[in-house]
């Protein structure tokens, strides 16, 4: 076989890999005209090679941001270096949408792409080649992955019956909070807690369903009354507990009895039945004679515990013995 032969065989079989390959392919000059597209290119975006070639690429594709382009391949010609880009910091430079049926949740093609510079005789820079990867089976996998490890973080930190913060996360809050006190002394923040008067006697009148209908009526009535800045938990059981950020006690005493009242004249349907439940509340402001978050939590039980003494359906406020 003639060297002749020879060559045109390999470029035979070259350019056949060329268009076969399952990687894009596309060559630009360094005015940002194409030059070369591929088969996986052709397949993708359904624009033949003649019908690309020479035209610009930002008007033949608005999606893709000129300006980031232009940073990421301006190095390229000056520095000859290769630039790299993966769809986690950009999910794509060519909007195709995604054929693949094993990745059907995915809208469009996630891409990682090589751009390498490719040079003349003399070494100067005349073309760009960029080398199209679709990452999609490996995006969207990474992408639910992520959404499941957030869920369950969130989980983690919810109770479930009541949607409130669990005890575990509640009490970080008020970790965070109480730390932030003890740094600036200035600020007043109070906690709140209370729990369902005769509790028991729903459970033992009605069954447990009901007193989970009942635990999740006066959560919501808890939830539905606070500020975005307040951190409500279910402490256990039937009890709650409040942080009420930047509040003073007397500020605190207006929204416990605004939510014993709300309680008090809550109907909550049960089995073709209204149940009628109240709450007893107790309040305590921090100061700064509690030494660990604890002793806060010590102090709003104690007048959770008058406000039962008391006779139930009450709010009652903590008052330090240096001022008792």
């Amino acid at each position: 076989m003639s060297n002749a032969q020879v060559d045109v065989s390999e470029i035979h079989w070259l350019m056949d890999m060329f268009q076969t390959v399952d990687v894009g392919l596309v060559v630009l000059n360094c005015d940002y005209r194409i030059q070369v597209w591929n088969g996986f290119m052709e397949n993708h975006s359904g624009l033949t090679p003649r019908q690309v070639r020479d035209k610009y690429l930002f008007d033949l594709f608005p999606e893709i941001d000129e300006d980031w382009l232009r940073r990421k391949c301006d190095p390229v010609m000056l520095l000859k270096n290769r630039a790299f880009t993966i769809w986690e910091q950009r999910p794509y430079i060519f909007k195709f949408k995604n054929y693949r049926p094993i990745t059907g949740s995915a809208d469009y093609m996630y891409q990682n792409s090589t751009i390498f510079p490719i040079t003349d005789s003399r070494g100067n820079v005349t073309h760009l080649c960029f080398i199209i990867y679709d990452m999609t089976d490996a995006a969207v996998s990474a992408l639910e992955l992520a959404s499941m490890n957030g869920r369950l973080r969130q989980l983690s930190k919810i109770d479930f019956l009541t949607q409130l913060s669990n005890r575990g996360h509640w009490e970080d809050g008020l970790k965070q909070e109480f730390t932030r006190l003890q740094r600036y002394s200035q600020h007043i923040s109070t906690l709140l807690m209370c729990d369902i008067d005769h509790f028991k006697r729903v459970n033992d009148t009605y069954g447990h369903a009901a007193g989970d209908a009942v635990i999740k009526a006066v959560s919501a009535v808890i939830s539905s009354s606070l500020r975005s800045t307040d951190l409500a938990g279910r402490y256990g059981g039937e009890e709650f507990a409040v942080l009420l950020v930047d509040t003073t006690l007397e500020q605190a005493n207006y929204l416990a009895e605004r939510l014993r009242s709300k309680v008090e004249k809550l109907l909550i349907p049960y089995n073709e039945q209204q149940l009628k439940v109240t709450i007893s509340l107790g309040l305590a402001q921090r100061d700064q004679h509690m030494q660990y978050h604890t002793n806060w939590i010590e102090a709003a039980d104690k007048a959770l515990y008058q406000s039962k003494v008391d006779g139930r359906n009450k709010v009652s406020c903590f008052v330090p013995e240096s001022e008792a």
